[in-house]
C-alpha cells in the first residue's frame, strides 16, 4: 500500500483503488498503518456478520480489527470523534460507494466495503477522480483536511 509497508490482498481493479484510498486516508490522516494492522481478501468463510462476506470477493478490507472487533461497545471502546470526523469526511469523498461497518448492524468499525453493483457509473466516477488526484502533486490522500470548516459542512450534508 502506497505510503506504508503494509500488503493487503483485494480485488484487482477499481475495488482496490477505491479500499487502498480508505486505508491511505486511514494511515495519513488517523494513524499509520503497520505491518497485521489491515485484511482484505480471505478465504476463511466464517463469519460473524453477512456484511464481513465481503472479504471472501476481495472487496472489503478491516483495519485494526483487533482494536474495532465486531460488536465492540463502541462508546467505550470504539474510535474517537476525531477519528470519525476523518472516517466521516473519507465516506463523503466515496459519495456511497464504501459501506463502513461503523453504520452497520451490529457494529464493526474496523470494517469497510464496496457498496454498489458492478457497472454502477458512481464507481466509475470514484475510481476517475482517486486515479486523477494520484496522477497530481497536492492532490488525495495525504493532503486533505477533514477538519476544514467547508469539508465538515459537506460531510454533514452526506450523512
Amino acid at each position: 500500500m502506497e505510503g506504508t509497508d503494509v500488503e493487503v490482498s483485494l480485488a484487482d481493479g477499481d475495488a482496490a483503488t477505491v479500499l487502498l484510498y480508505v486505508a491511505r486516508r486511514f494511515a495519513y490522516e488517523i494513524d499509520m498503518l503497520r505491518s497485521g494492522d489491515i485484511q482484505g481478501h480471505t478465504t476463511n468463510r466464517d463469519v460473524g456478520a453477512s456484511f464481513e462476506s465481503n472479504h471472501l470477493s476481495g472487496t472489503a478490507l478491516a483495519i485494526r480489527p483487533l482494536h474495532y472487533p465486531l460488536s465492540a461497545d463502541v462508546k467505550n471502546t470504539g474510535m474517537n470523534e476525531a477519528e470519525r470526523i476523518v472516517v466521516t469526511d473519507i465516506l463523503t469523498d466515496c459519495e456511497g460507494v464504501v459501506a463502513w461497518g461503523g453504520d452497520l448492524k451490529p457494529v464493526k468499525q474496523s470494517h469497510f466495503h464496496i457498496d454498489v453493483k458492478p457497472g454502477d457509473p458512481r464507481m466509475d466516477r470514484l475510481t476517475a477522480r482517486i486515479r486523477g488526484w494520484d496522477g497530481t502533486p497536492g492532490e488525495g490522500a495525504g493532503t486533505i483536511d477533514a477538519f476544514a470548516p467547508a469539508r465538515r459542512r459537506r460531510a454533514a450534508r452526506f450523512q
